[in-house]
C-alpha cells in the first residue's frame, strides 16, 4: 500500500521573502522618475473620476449611475385582536364562521353576578372587536356548571349558538326570528324576593338541550329533560336566575337590534376561571 505523501505546507498569507523585498525596493527607487509636475496631474485626474461616481465604492458597472437606495423596512405584521377575556381552549371553541360573540364573564365560581360585553369580528385581519359597554348581568343563584342538571340552579358553561328570540312584547327592530306570545308573561317573586313581572319582555334562546332556530318555548330536549334547557337570556329581575343570563332591559333591547342571524352570533359564557383556559 502506497505511503500517503505530507502535504505541501502552505505559506502564511502575509509571508514575503526577504530577498524580495530588497529587489523591490531597489526596482521601486529606479523606476520613480515621476516628476512634481505629473503627479500634480494625476491627482486632478482620480479627483475628477471619483466626483463622476466611476470606479468607487458606490459605482455598480455602470459609469455614472450610482447603486439603488437599500430598500425600505417591511411594516410589522399585525395580529388579529382576540377577544381578551378568554384563554386558548374557549378561543378554540368558537366557530371560525362566527362573527358576533356575546362573552358572560361571571365574577367566580359560585357567584350569581356576571357582565357581558358583545364582540364581532367583521375584519377576520383585525379580529375581534368590543362593540358596547360592559354591562352587568345575573347568572343562576349558586353560580356555573360544566355539566348541568335540572333544578339544579346553576348555568352551564360553554359556547352556544343564538338562534332565536321572542317576548311578551314586540320586537325591537331585531333581525333575529322573534315569537311574541303571552306565554312568555310570567309572575311570582324570584329569589331576593324582588317581582319577576316583566322578566320575558325580551328573551334570546341559548342553544343549550334545544333544536336551534326553534322558539324559545320549544320543549324539545335533545339531551334528554333531566339535563334541564330553557336557558334564555332576558330582561334582568334584580336577583338570581335559575339558569338563564339576564340583562338590564334597555341592554336587551340593544342586543336585539346588534345581533344577526347572517354573522352566526354565540354566547360565550362562564365563570372567570374557567373562560381564561
Amino acid at each position: 500500500m502506497p505511503v500517503p505523501r505530507p502535504s505541501a505546507a502552505r505559506r502564511p498569507p502575509y509571508a514575503v521573502r526577504a530577498g524580495t523585498c530588497v529587489a523591490a525596493i531597489l526596482l521601486l527607487t529606479a523606476c520613480d522618475t515621476t516628476s512634481d509636475a505629473d503627479i500634480a496631474t494625476r491627482k486632478v485626474r482620480v479627483s475628477a473620476t471619483a466626483s463622476a461616481g466611476v470606479g468607487g465604492p458606490q459605482a455598480d458597472g455602470v459609469r455614472g449611475k450610482a447603486a439603488p437606495a437599500p430598500a425600505a423596512p417591511a411594516a410589522p405584521r399585525l395580529r388579529p385582536q382576540e377577544i381578551p377575556a378568554l384563554g386558548p381552549r374557549m378561543r378554540a371553541e368558537v366557530p371560525a364562521d362566527s362573527r358576533q360573540a356575546l362573552v358572560v364573564t361571571g365574577d367566580f365560581y359560585n357567584s350569581s353576578l356576571s357582565t357581558a360585553v358583545l364582540y364581532t369580528r367583521d375584519d377576520p385581519a383585525l379580529g375581534w372587536r368590543a362593540v358596547t359597554d360592559r354591562w352587568p348581568a345575573h347568572n343562576a343563584l349558586k353560580g356555573w356548571t360544566d355539566e348541568h342538571w335540572e333544578n339544579d340552579l346553576r348555568t352551564p358553561v360553554g359556547v352556544f349558538g343564538l338562534t332565536a328570540a321572542g317576548g311578551l312584547l314586540e320586537p325591537p327592530g331585531t333581525m333575529f326570528p322573534y315569537n311574541q306570545s303571552p306565554a312568555f308573561d310570567v309572575s311570582g317573586e324570584g329569589f331576593d324576593g324582588e317581582s319577576l313581572a316583566g322578566s320575558f319582555n325580551y328573551v334570546i334562546a341559548v342553544d343549550y338541550n334545544r333544536i336551534p332556530g326553534a322558539s324559545p318555548l320549544d320543549a324539545e330536549r335533545p339531551l334528554g329533560k333531566e339535563r334541564g334547557g330553557g336557558i334564555w337570556i332576558h330582561a334582568d329581575h334584580g336577583g338570581p336566575t335559575q339558569g338563564c343570563v339576564s340583562l338590564p332591559e334597555d341592554r336587551m333591547r340593544e342586543l336585539l337590534r346588534l345581533l344577526d342571524p347572517a354573522k352566526k352570533p354565540v354566547v360565550v359564557m362562564g365563570d372567570a376561571e374557567w373562560l381564561e383556559q
